[in-house]
């Protein structure tokens, strides 16, 4: 019980850590578009078209003397396709990461659009048919939220909200499990939106038509995505260090095994060999040495005691260890990883 319970410890603190990504366009040079982002469109017309411009930004903070400026000129973003096409949702969105509980938060200027003047956010983004989406018009008066799925737009909320082209404005999405926040200039524009099956998505930036739109100082706060197989591996690590090396292994559809976790993040995604496809098919034993060192392959059964997985373990040898000595060393560190894990599914949370 006490393992248990140095376990569970290890995997809320590892759950809980955050991270924060800022997103910098002033990094970029006038007029590149920021690499590590796709263009995408929905409905007609042109492509969006995406680069950095120079513009004055207000401070984000609170300036530290009365000397110091109140607004500074830098990159940010931009959408300046000014296509007239009606149903044109121009969007950019952040290549480098998928996202699930997180605050991400932009400033944004509308700037100039006769069929429209909007600006918004996509997330949860999985392509250019399945996506959500905060959007603001200036000239319609009103902040709206979507979920598109499959290409149609499911529970739409649109709401009155008066902003001001021409000037900066904050918008904040955060998503909490099953509940999306919603502020605008740090008020809350939405009750609380409760979403029953929230996929894990990308994240990125939105207009729509002619709208020429600009936006700077966005950043995310988020929970990194993490398998549940990497926290067990991580969890059984932090309380028995002297293993030389830990993997969990996936059999594929393809009939072939990958490492889905290992102590060593650099071999996540590798291949297995036959010894985890028998594994997992029908519970074999591998063993084998190494100089100074024993490598066993073994099943990692859920709570019905089927097979789910291969777990390869690499102990420390000692003189006279036996292959059945070996065996016990290792399936105890199964039996840990099994604490953890009751189904297949719980794998991949």
């Amino acid at each position: 019980m006490r393992i248990l319970s140095l376990l569970a410890g290890v995997l809320l603190a590892w759950s809980a850590a955050g991270a924060e990504r800022r997103f910098n366009f002033g990094e970029y040079p006038e007029g590149a578009q920021p690499t590590n982002y796709s263009s995408g469109r929905l409905g007609d017309g042109l492509p969006g078209a995406w680069k950095i411009v120079m513009d004055e930004v207000p401070s984000a903070l609170a300036p530290l003397t009365e000397k110091a400026p109140v607004v500074t000129r830098h990159g940010v973003l931009a959408q300046t396709s000014q296509d007239l096409t009606d149903e044109r949702f121009p969007m950019l969105v952040y290549d480098g990461e998928m996202f699930r509980n997180f605050k991400f938060s932009t400033r944004f200027k509308i700037v100039s659009g006769v069929v429209e003047q909007m600006a918004g956010v996509v997330f949860r983004f999985q392509n250019v048919s399945n996506f959500y989406v905060v959007r603001i018009s200036a000239l319609g008066k009103n902040i709206a939220f979507y979920k598109m799925i499959n290409g149609k737009i499911e529970t739409p909320i649109k709401l009155p909200l008066e902003i001001s082209a021409g000037a900066w404005h904050e918008l904040k999405v955060e998503c909490s499990g099953i509940y999306v926040e919603v502020s605008v200039d740090g008020r809350k524009t939405f009750p609380t939106i409760t979403d029953s099956s929230p996929p894990d998505g990308k994240i990125g930036f939105w207009t729509k038509s002619d709208s020429v739109s600009y936006f700077a100082d966005a950043v995310v706060d988020y929970t990194p995505l993490i398998p549940a197989a990497q926290v067990m591996v991580n969890s059984v690590m932090a309380q028995q260090s002297h293993i030389l090396g830990l993997r969990i292994y996936t059999l594929g559809t393809n009939g072939t095994t990958s490492v889905l976790a290992s102590k060593e993040p650099s071999e996540i995604g590798q291949p297995g060999t036959d010894a985890e496809v028998a594994a997992i098919r029908d519970g074999t034993i591998s063993f084998g040495r190494e100089r100074g060192a024993v490598l066993l392959t073994l099943p990692l059964h859920d709570r019905n005691g089927d097979y789910i997985a291969a777990v390869r373990v690499k102990l420390k040898s000692f003189f006279g260890e036996t292959q059945n000595t070996a065996v016990t060393r290792a399936s105890n560190v199964v039996k840990l990883l099994q604490l953890l894990c009751s189904s297949a599914s719980d794998l991949q949370k």
